[in-house]
């Protein structure tokens, strides 16, 4: 991917490795616990450190402004700069706010969105990365996420030759 910024390249490496997570029936708690320990690996194959619950640049609103907010995993690399990441299954303005004060930090922001989507594109230079789920609704929400089928395609029982083919309707006459 040379040629590539660093925060795409990033992303797009953390997006590799989320698609190949499957689960079932989990609750919201979870499927974070689960995505946050895959970010943590991610992170840690990579050869950098890997922190949950990392402190923010963000402060907290008022009255605990004098804090500071978290964000669920930060990443430290010896070349290229720090890496934010916030997952979440809802919209919140919050998490962009948080992520841009990141990325104007130096780090590099990334949302991880999971959910049933559609997932709206954050506003640059937040970097977005997706992990669809199916919900089984009911008292309390499960969550699963399967890899595709790859199912062949149907056997014919006879061939079709060209001849056997209808003529199609040109509109000329």
């Amino acid at each position: 991917m040379e040629g590539v910024p660093d925060g795409e390249r990033v992303a797009a490496s953390l997006a590799e490795w989320v698609a190949g997570l499957t689960f079932a029936d989990l609750d919201a708690d979870e499927v974070t616990a689960l995505l946050v320990d895959a970010v943590v690996a991610w992170a840690e194959g990579q050869g950098w450190r890997a922190y949950r619950r990392a402190p923010s640049v963000m402060p907290l609103p008022p009255p605990y402004a004098h804090r500071h907010s978290w964000i669920d995993v930060g990443c430290a690399r010896p070349e290229g700069p720090p890496i934010a990441v916030e997952l979440d299954r809802t919209d919140r303005q919050r998490t962009v706010d948080k992520l841009r004060a990141e990325a104007e930090a130096g780090r590099v922001a990334i949302w991880l969105r999971w959910g049933a989507g559609p997932f709206a594109a954050p506003p640059a230079p937040v970097h977005l990365v997706t992990c669809p789920v199916t919900v089984r609704r009911g008292a309390a929400h499960r969550y699963t996420r399967q890899p595709p089928r790859q199912l062949p395609p149907p056997a014919h029982t006879t061939p079709v030759t060209t001849a056997e083919q209808p003529t199609l309707f040109t509109g000329r006459s």
